[in-house]
Order: C-alpha cells, then sequence, then structure tokens
C-alpha cells in the first residue's frame, strides 16, 4: 500500500506543472515578471486596471502543460485564453474600449479652441520618432510603425495597431505603453520646465467660450464622416470613439452612455488585459528587442512631449502670449492625466493659472490624432 501511494504520488509529481517548468526554465523567469508587473500595479498603482489583468494573463500563459493556450482541432475545444484572444486578434477589445473613452470625454474645450487639433497633432511627433529610431535599429517597417505607435500614450490603440502588424511583440509593447501612461507625472514635468520660460509657464489664459448642445452633437457625427472617409483604416476606432461621445451628448440615450463607460468598459478591460498578457510567452518577450522596445517607448513619450511643447511655443508667440505653452504637453492621448500634469505646473509657476480645461482641449485631440495615426500606419504597412 505504501509503495502504490508513493508511485501515485511519484506520477502525479512527474505530470504536474512543476516537473515540466524543467524543460524550459525561462518560463520561471516570466513568472518571476509577472509578479513583479502585479507589484507595480498594485503596490504602486501603474495602471492598475489594465497592468493587473495583463500580469496575471501572463501567469496563466506560462504554466506549463495547462492548454489554455491551445487552438482548436477537430478533436479538441480550444484553450480559454486562445479564445479571449480573438477578441484582439479581430480589433473588438480595442474598439469597444474607445467607445467607452468616447462616452466619458468631454470634446467641448475642443470646440471651443479647435486651434487645440494642432497641439494634438504635433505632440504624436513621438509616434514618427520612435518609428524612425525603431526602423534605423533594424526592425521591420511593420513592427517599427506598431513600436512607434506607443508615443500616442493611448493603449487600446497601441494593443490594436500591434495585434494587426507586430503580434509577436504585443506584450511588450502593450506594457510600455500603459507603464509610461502611468509614469506620465514624472516624465513630462522637467521637459515642461526644461523647454519653458518662467514667463511662459506664468501666462493665464481667457476663460473658454460656452459650447452649445448642437455643437457638441454635431462634432462626433462630423469627425467620423470627414475622417473615416479620408482615412479608412481609422473606422474601428474613431467610429467607436465619436459614437460613444454621441451617446453621451445626444441627450436620449443616458443608459446606453451609462453602460459604455462603466460595466462594458470594465468587463471588456479584464478581457483586454488578459489577452494580452497571454502573448507575453518567454520565446518572444524575453529577448533583446523586448530592451529595445521599452527603450525607444520612453523615447517615443519623450517626443511626443516636446512636440506638443515646442508647438505651444510657436503658438504663445503667435497670440501675443494669450496661450500657455505648458497645455501642449496635454496633446499626448493619455485622458486626463496629461491635462493634469499641464494644471498641476501651471500652478506651480503662477497660483492663479487654472489650465485644466484649456489644457482638456489637446488631450482630446491627441485621442483622435493617435487614432489617425495608427490608421495611417495600418493603411502603410497593413496586408
Amino acid at each position: 500500500m505504501q509503495f502504490s501511494f508513493i508511485g501515485a504520488l511519484g506520477e502525479i509529481l512527474a505530470g504536474s506543472g512543476f516537473a515540466a517548468m524543467a524543460d524550459d526554465p525561462r518560463s520561471l523567469i516570466m513568472i518571476l515578471i509577472s509578479f513583479v508587473l502585479l507589484y507595480l500595479g498594485i503596490g504602486k498603482k501603474f495602471e492598475p486596471l489594465l497592468l493587473i489583468p495583463i500580469a496575471f494573463g501572463m501567469l496563466l500563459a506560462n504554466f506549463p502543460i495547462t492548454g489554455m493556450l491551445n487552438a482548436p482541432t477537430a478533436t479538441s475545444s480550444p484553450g480559454m485564453l486562445w479564445v479571449f484572444y480573438q477578441g484582439v486578434e479581430h480589433a473588438i477589445y480595442p474598439s469597444i474600449i474607445f467607445l467607452g473613452i468616447g462616452a466619458m470625454t468631454d470634446f467641448g474645450p475642443l470646440i471651443a479652441r479647435p486651434s487645440s487639433l494642432l497641439l494634438g497633432a504635433a505632440a504624436q511627433l513621438g509616434i514618427f520618432a520612435a518609428f524612425l529610431l525603431a526602423l534605423a535599429l533594424g526592425f521591420p517597417g511593420a513592427v517599427a510603425a506598431a513600436i512607434g505607435i506607443i508615443g500616442g500614450a493611448d493603449g487600446p490603440t497601441a494593443i490594436l495597431v500591434a495585434s494587426r502588424l507586430a503580434r509577436d511583440y504585443l506584450p511588450a509593447i502593450a506594457i510600455a505603453a500603459y507603464s509610461y501612461m502611468a509614469l506620465i507625472p514624472m516624465i513630462q514635468p522637467p521637459l515642461m520646465r526644461l523647454l519653458t520660460t518662467k514667463e511662459e509657464r506664468e501666462v493665464k489664459m481667457e476663460q473658454l467660450r460656452p459650447v452649445s448642445k448642437t455643437e457638441k452633437i454635431v462634432f462626433p457625427i462630423a469627425v467620423a464622416t470627414v475622417v473615416i472617409l479620408l482615412i479608412p483604416d481609422t473606422a474601428p476606432l474613431i467610429g467607436m470613439l465619436m459614437l460613444g461621445n454621441l451617446l453621451r451628448e445626444c441627450g436620449v440615450t443616458e443608459r446606453l452612455s451609462d453602460t459604455a463607460q462603466n460595466a462594458l468598459c470594465n468587463i471588456v478591460t479584464i478581457f483586454l488585459g488578459l489577452s494580452v498578457g497571454c502573448k507575453a510567452v518567454a520565446s518572444t518577450f524575453l529577448t533583446w528587442d523586448t530592451i529595445k522596445i521599452i527603450i525607444l517607448g520612453l523615447i517615443a513619450f519623450m517626443f511626443s512631449t516636446i512636440g506638443g511643447l515646442i508647438f505651444g511655443k510657436i503658438m504663445c508667440k503667435l497670440t501675443g502670449g494669450k496661450v500657455n505653452p505648458l497645455i501642449g504637453s496635454a496633446g499626448v492621448s493619455a485622458v486626463p492625466m496629461a491635462a493634469r500634469v499641464s494644471q498641476v505646473e501651471g500652478q506651480k509657476a503662477n497660483p492663479a493659472n487654472f489650465l485644466l480645461m484649456h489644457a482638456m482641449g489637446p488631450n482630446v485631440a491627441g485621442v483622435i490624432g493617435s487614432a489617425v495615426a495608427a490608421g495611417f500606419m495600418l493603411k502603410v504597412f497593413g496586408v
């Protein structure tokens, strides 16, 4: 009886994940990395709503012989994580996240000051700077395009482009994008103080004009029509973004707007995070390319901030000192965090400064700008 018990125990251990892990010890490294990411999400609160599901998806994906990543065959059902990933594969999750973002976003500041679009466009400089640097480092054009989108400071957009153009690099790109978004309050202020003078940071801006209900209703319809006809590849992101905003502003779909902002967006965020994390396996993640992507992501964020600030300084000069250049840094599409950073830095220079609503114009323009840049990259490099 004792011998049979020991034998059975031996068979269980031999067929366990512990034994299988010995065949590829790199999976243990990936599990440890997932623990670090969980700590950053929980302990340091770095974009926890997505970083925690991503880290847990990475943890599940690197447990051996679970079958959760298995594709369906004639004799077996697909693994759970394989099923979840189809939402990324077919651009469903990022598009639904954009529906929620649209329902949460007030485009009023952008409508009141249309010149904010130029600041949002200038803040996409990091996308093209990182794209060119990635090409110089030897990445293929499609992969370089996906890496460059990190500079848009827009996680769902980065995930969508990476899923289309650089699937093997999806986890590294997504983790870089969301990690640097969480670090915006650390990355941007030194650049803001370096590139602007104290006098420029002290500039007080006049109150924005009131925006009518009609303008807010027409805006998403007009933007969707013009942008999608111009660049059809933007349809999944721009279409859902503007639908969400229309649900918010039209005044007759409060229940749908509330669902898009809360329940639907939260549910899809869980599936999106798990799907991204499940692609972070040792064979594709533990490479020098991952380190390069992390570095290029930081460079992209810095250049995007610099682009917005420089154009903000130009607008300050052209308007005779009526535009505070600090709002240019909000042109990255991390809503509303980047706008809050502009507000904080403005008040440090002048306690009477209230830049938040002014900064929200470039901020929401950056969401549109990053989606347009993504559509352009998909048009050029997509199959």
